[in-house]
C-alpha cells in the first residue's frame, strides 16, 4: 500500500467507520422495532415493512450478515489505522498502541454508541431503508452465513440451548395490561378504560355485579289482580321476577312494558301473567362474566337468576350489568345524585350497607378489597365477626368507617371517610 496516498487511506478509513455505523444502527433498529406495528404496515403493502418483516423471520441469518459485515469492516479499519500510524509517527510499539486506542475511541463513539442510540430511538425510520441494503447482502452472503451458522447451531446444541422464534412468544393478560397502560398516550382514555375492563372480565364473576337477593323487586303470582297491576305499573325495572309464595320458588320473568301493553283493558291476574311470562333462566354463582356473556348470547336472554349449589336464590344479573362492567355506566350518577351515596364536605360518604364493593371502588374512587365479601355489609361483618352496633368505628384497607345504622343482622348505613396516610 506504499503507492496509495495518505489522503486516500483516510478516506477509506472514514468509509469503513461509516459502514460499521450502518451495521450497528441497522441491527439495533431491527431489534427495537414494534413487531405489531410492523405487521400492520406490512399488511398494508409497505415495501420497507415487508422486507424488514422477512429479515426478522430469519433472525439468525440477519445477525450473521450484520456481524460478518461489521467484523470485516472493523478489521479493515484496524489495518488501515496501523498503516496510517506508521506513516505519520513511525513503526514503534507506542505508536501502534496509540493508533489502536484512537480507532477504539472512534468506533465506540461513531460506530457503536451513537448509531445504536439513534437506531433504538427511531427504529422505523432506520430499519425500513436499511432493509433494502441488508436483504441483497443476505442473499449474496448466504453460503458464508450458512457455513458460520453451522458451527453456531452445533455449539448451541452442545450447550442444550434451543433458540425460539421471537414471534412465538405470546403476551399474557398481565403483559397486555402493562402494554395498554404504558401506551396510554396513544390510546384515548375511554378506549383504554374499556380495554382494561375487558382484561378483568374473566376474573370477575356474576357474584360481583348481581343485584343481591334483598334488593330484588319481584311479584307474587298469587297476589290479587289489584296488587299485581299496581306493582307492575309502578315498577322502575323493565323486567320483574315472578314467584309463588316465596322468592326461592321463581316461576318466571315478565317484561313490564309488554305485559302492560298486551293486558291493557284486561285484568292482570295469575292466569294472564302465566301466559305472558318466560321461564326463569338460572346462572350458577361464580360464573365468569366473559362466559356468562356468551351464555346470554347463546340462550338469547338478558336476565338470569344467580343460584348457589343448593339452588337457593342469591341475586339476579343482567346483560346490562356485564356491558356496564366493560363500558361503564350508561347513565352515571354522581354520589350526590344517587340515593345510595351521599357526599359530605369533609370528603366522607354515607353509603348503604348493601352497596357492592366494586361499585364503591368504581364510583367513589375507593380501593376496598374484592377478594372476599361482595357488599359493604359483608365486608364489615367479616371484619367484626359479629353484628356491630350503631356508632361503632373501624378501619378497613386504610379507610376509617362508622356504623350509622343497623337493622337486625344487617348494616343498613355506614359512613366512609377518606383514606388515611400511613
Amino acid at each position: 500500500m506504499d503507492d496509495i496516498s495518505l489522503k486516500t487511506l483516510l478516506i477509506f478509513l472514514f468509509a469503513f467507520i461509516i459502514l460499521s455505523a450502518f451495521f450497528s444502527i441497522s441491527a439495533t433498529s431491527m431489534m427495537a422495532i414494534n413487531r405489531y406495528r410492523l405487521k400492520h404496515l406490512a399488511s398494508t403493502g409497505h415495501r420497507g415493512a415487508k422486507l424488514t418483516s422477512q429479515l426478522l423471520q430469519q433472525v439468525d441469518k440477519l445477525l450473521g450478515v450484520v456481524l460478518l459485515g461489521s467484523s470485516l469492516v472493523n478489521a479493515a479499519a484496524a489495518s488501515l489505522v496501523t498503516i496510517i500510524t506508521i506513516r505519520l509517527i513511525g513503526n514503534s510499539e507506542w505508536a501502534v498502541t496509540l493508533g489502536a486506542l484512537v480507532l477504539t475511541f472512534l468506533l465506540l463513539v461513531f460506530s457503536e454508541i451513537t448509531p445504536k442510540i439513534i437506531g433504538a430511538s427511531r427504529p422505523e425510520m432506520i430499519a425500513f431503508p436499511a432493509s433494502y441494503a441488508l436483504m441483497p447482502l443476505l442473499r449474496i452472503s448466504r453460503p458464508i452465513i450458512w457455513f458460520i451458522n453451522l458451527f453456531v447451531h452445533s455449539l448451541l446444541w452442545m450447550v442444550r440451548f434451543k433458540p425460539t422464534n421471537a414471534d412465538a412468544h405470546k403476551l399474557s393478560m398481565e403483559e397486555l395490561r402493562v402494554l395498554v397502560l404504558e401506551e396510554s398516550h396513544f390510546i384515548p382514555k375511554g378506549h383504554q378504560s374499556i380495554l382494561l375492563n375487558l382484561f378483568d372480565l374473566e376474573a370477575v364473576t356474576v357474584d360481583d355485579v348481581m343485584i343481591p337477593r334483598n334488593q330484588i323487586e319481584a311479584i307474587d303470582i298469587a297476589s290479587s289482580p289489584e296488587v299485581l297491576r299496581e306493582q307492575i305499573a309502578t315498577s322502575h325495572h323493565s323486567r320483574l321476577l315472578v314467584y309463588r309464595e316465596n322468592l326461592d320458588n321463581v316461576v318466571g320473568i315478565i317484561d313490564v312494558r309488554k305485559t302492560l301493553a298486551q293486558l291493557e283493558g284486561s285484568e292482570i291476574n295469575s292466569e294472564n301473567l302465566a301466559r305472558l311470562m318466560r321461564e326463569p333462566y338460572f346462572i350458577p354463582e361464580g360464573t365468569p362474566l366473559l362466559s356468562q356473556l356468551q351464555h346470554f348470547r347463546e340462550n338469547r336472554r338478558k336476565l338470569g337468576i344467580v343460584v348457589d349449589e343448593y339452588g337457593e336464590l342469591k341475586g339476579i344479573a343482567g346483560l346490562e350489568d356485564i356491558i356496564e362492567e366493560i363500558l361503564g355506566e350508561f347513565n352515571p350518577a354522581t354520589p350526590l345524585q344517587s340515593g345510595r351515596y351521599q357526599k359530605y364536605e369533609d370528603g366522607s360518604f354515607l353509603v348503604e350497607g348493601s352497596s357492592l364493593l366494586r361499585d364503591l371502588n368504581r364510583k367513589l374512587g375507593l380501593s376496598l378489597p374484592l377478594e372476599g365479601p361482595k357488599t359493604l355489609n359483608g365486608l364489615i361483618l367479616e371484619y367484626f365477626e359479629d353484628i356491630p352496633e350503631s356508632g361503632t368505628s373501624l378501619k378497613i384497607a386504610g379507610y376509617p368507617m362508622e356504623i350509622v345504622q343497623t337493622q337486625g343482622r344487617f348494616v343498613k348505613m355506614a359512613k366512609i371517610f377518606p383514606k388515611m396516610d400511613k
